[in-house]
C-alpha cells in the first residue's frame, strides 16, 4: 500500500483548495462601459422644484425631461456598475494544493468515504481498487464494459443512466442542458487505448496519474470519489508523493504530511492501562465556585443567626478582658 494513503484527512484544507482552483477557470464579465449613458442629459439646475437630476434634452416626445443616467433612473446605469479588471484568479500554495491531493487520494481508500459520497460499491471486492497493467491497453468499450461488470462496479455506471436529465433553469439555454452524476475515475499511467475503451462510458473521468487533479479527485470538495487505478500507476504513487522515510522523487522539497496522532481514538487511550495508571481518579460532583451573592442578615435569618452569633462571643470576649 502506497505511503499517500495515511495521508491526514484534511476537508477543511481540501475544500479551500477546491474553492480557490474553481476560480481560475472564470471568464470575467461585466456590463457595457457605455450602458445608461447612451442619451444626451443635463441636469436642470435648482429652481424648478424638481430634482436634480440630468434630464434628456429636447422636446416633441415623452422622453424628454425624463431622469437619465443614475441608477434610480429608468434607462440609467446599474449602481457600481461591473468591472472586467476584477481580481478573478488565485493563486494557491503549492503545499497546501500538494497536501490537498494527498488527502483526496486517501479517501478514495475509506470504503465508508467512498459510500458516503453516493458511490454504490456494495459489491466491489476492496478498496482501493486495483487492476492489471493489461487494463492499459483496452481499445474497446465492450471490453471496458466486461472489466467493470467484472470488478463488480457496474452498479455504479447504472446510477449515472439512472440520474440523467434535464437541468432546471437558464442553463438548458446556455449548452449546459443535460445533467448526470459523476462515476468512477480511471486513474492510468500509459495510455495504450484505455481513453478509448472508457471515454464513452457516461459517469467516468480519466487521467494520468502524474497528471491527477484534485477537481477530478474531490468533485464539487466532497472527498471519497470512487477510483479504479491501473497497477502501473499505483506503483509509481511512491515515486510521485514520497514515503514516510523518503521524500518524493519527481516533486522538488515535498514530504508527506503526518498526523500529529498515530492513533486518534482518544476514549481507548485515556482508558487503557497505561495511561490510566498515572492519572488522578475523577473528581465527583465537582461544582465551580460561583459568584459571591451579598445576603441580607434582616431578611435572610441563616445570616443574621451567624452575625448576632459572633457578636455576642466578641462581646462576652471584650467584657472579660
Amino acid at each position: 500500500m502506497p505511503a499517500v494513503f495515511t495521508t491526514p484527512l484534511r476537508l477543511d484544507l481540501l475544500n479551500f483548495v477546491h474553492d480557490q482552483m474553481r476560480k481560475n477557470s472564470r471568464q470575467p464579465y461585466a456590463v457595457s462601459s457605455k450602458a445608461g449613458h447612451q442619451t444626451s442629459a443635463e441636469s436642470w439646475g435648482t429652481g424648478r422644484a424638481v430634482a436634480r437630476i440630468p434630464r434628456v434634452r429636447g422636446g416633441g416626445t415623452h422622453r424628454s425631461g425624463q431622469g437619465a443616467y443614475g441608477n434610480m433612473c429608468r434607462g440609467g446605469h446599474m449602481y457600481a456598475p461591473t468591472k472586467t479588471m476584477r481580481r478573478w484568479h488565485r493563486k494557491i500554495n503549492i503545499q497546501q494544493r500538494r497536501y490537498a491531493i494527498c488527502s483526496a487520494i486517501a479517501a478514495t481508500g475509506v470504503p465508508s468515504l467512498v459510500m458516503a459520497r453516493g458511490h454504490r460499491v456494495d459489491r466491489v471486492p476492496e478498496l482501493p481498487l486495483v487492476l492489471s497493467k493489461e487494463v492499459e491497453s483496452l481499445k474497446k468499450t465492450k471490453d471496458a464494459v466486461k472489466v467493470l461488470k467484472a470488478i463488480r462496479a457496474w452498479p455504479d455506471i447504472q446510477k449515472v443512466y439512472n440520474s440523467q436529465r434535464f437541468r432546471a433553469g437558464k442553463g438548458k439555454m446556455r449548452n449546459r442542458r443535460r445533467i448526470q452524476k459523476r462515476g468512477p475515475i480511471v486513474i492510468y499511467k500509459k495510455d495504450d487505448g484505455i481513453s478509448r475503451a472508457f471515454r464513452n462510458i457516461p459517469g467516468i473521468t480519466l487521467i494520468n496519474v502524474k497528471a491527477l487533479n484534485l477537481l477530478k479527485l474531490a468533485p464539487g470538495g466532497h472527498m471519497g470519489r470512487l477510483a479504479i487505478w491501473s497497477d502501473s500507476a499505483f506503483r509509481q504513487l511512491d515515486k510521485l508523493y514520497g514515503t514516510r522515510k523518503t521524500g518524493s522523487v519527481k516533486k522538488s522539497g515535498f514530504h508527506l504530511p503526518i498526523a500529529k496522532m498515530t492513533n486518534p481514538d482518544l476514549g481507548r487511550l485515556l482508558h487503557c492501562r497505561e495511561v490510566s495508571s498515572v492519572l488522578k481518579s475523577r473528581r465527583m460532583h465537582l461544582q465551580r465556585p460561583g459568584p459571591k451573592v451579598k445576603k441580607n442578615p434582616l431578611k435572610n435569618q441563616q445570616v443574621s443567626y451567624k452575625m448576632y452569633f459572633n457578636l455576642a462571643h466578641i462581646i462576652s470576649w471584650t467584657f472579660q478582658l
